[in-house]
């Protein structure tokens, strides 16, 4: 920052609000911090009483903040997320598609290490709608060394993509509900309503629900059937207890590989996520049918988009785990699976 004679700062950048008052009229400021000098604001600034000013000069190295935020936007940026124009050096990083988001946070975290680097972001891993703001950045002074710049590319390059949406993709649903009271009819199923309105907000389709009662070859053979009508998620719902009836995790068992049966997640500690092939089967507790926002809504949207999930994503889910169950629901606004 250096005081300079007003004439002599087009083109440097002003380091504070400049603010006009005419009476009656308007009080506010003429010129923003950021501001970059031109030859047609002089008469404007001299008629302000403005003789000098205090500015940045970008002749010696130095990157606008505007200018170091659209190239920060563009390096961080990966598929499906872009950036609008800057205002007062902040670009704001929205989803150009419904999908989930990802981010490497490692990289998040060492571009921020640098003092003058802000990278903001809202919690990944979960289903965002297009035209939903992702990330913010910025610089914190007025203007940075070009090499602070550059540094923030280079990282960006060595992690890309730093964050992106990945799409849903086409999904096909099968429902397996066990239980021989909803079989027989003596209740009736309150899970096929839950799961069809749940699809709908991922945009699969679910291509049946089936009743096999409780027997475990049963349970199996609705899953493999389902599979080979080209289901590319089954849900089982039902009998995910230890009680001696509920015989669910065995048959899942039977058909695919297991990747975890119980999840650090309340509601949603029942849950269990297998694996037929290329085919996840997960097995889903009662609270599904009931919480407003469960273990489901953390990892099947993830699964839908074609991620493979392992048993660390599953732990991972640990830390932000429990919903608060507040009274007006906000999410995923809100710490859930954060």
């Amino acid at each position: 920052m250096k005081l300079i004679e007003t004439e002599k700062a087009v083109g440097m950048v002003l380091c504070h609000d400049l603010t006009e008052i005419i009476p009656g009229v308007r009080k506010g400021a003429a010129f923003k911090k950021g501001h970059i000098v031109t030859e047609e604001d002089i008469p404007h600034l001299l008629d302000m009483g403005k003789r000098h000013l205090y500015v940045w000069d970008l002749g010696d190295g130095y990157v606008h903040e505007n200018d170091a935020a659209a190239r920060m936007a563009r390096a961080v940026c990966g598929a499906n997320i872009s950036g609008g124009a800057p205002s007062e050096g902040k670009i704001n990083l929205k989803a150009d598609c419904d999908g989930i988001l990802k981010i490497d946070r490692a990289a998040v975290y060492d571009l921020c290490r640098d003092p003058e680097i802000c990278l903001a972001t809202i919690r990944p891993d979960r289903l965002i709608r297009k035209g939903k703001q992702v990330a913010g950045t910025r610089v914190i002074p007025l203007a940075v060394k070009e090499e602070t710049v550059q540094r923030f590319e280079e990282i960006c390059a060595a992690h890309a993509p730093v964050m992106e949406i990945v799409p849903l993709k086409p999904a096909k649903i099968g429902i397996v509900t066990t239980g021989s009271e909803i079989q027989s009819g003596r209740i009736k199923d309150s899970f096929g309503d839950v799961l069809r309105a749940k699809a709908a907000e991922c945009g699969a389709e679910v291509i049946g629900q089936v009743f096999p009662g409780d027997e475990e070859e049963a349970i199996a053979q609705a899953i493999i059937d389902f599979i080979a009508q080209g289901a590319t998620l089954v849900e089982v719902t039902g009998g995910m207890s230890v009680d001696p009836d509920d015989r669910t995790p065995a048959a899942i068992r039977r058909v695919a590989e297991p990747v975890s049966y119980g999840a650090p997640v309340l509601p949603g500690a029942m849950f269990m996520l297998a694996y037929a092939g290329e085919v996840p089967v997960v097995g889903l507790p009662g609270c599904v049918m009931f919480a407003r926002r469960t273990i489901f809504d953390l990892i099947v949207p993830r699964l839908l988009a074609g991620e493979r999930i392992t048993r660390e994503d599953i732990v991972a889910q640990a830390v932000g785990g429990l919903c608060e169950g507040c009274e007006t629901c906000t999410y995923p606004a809100c710490g859930f699976g954060g």
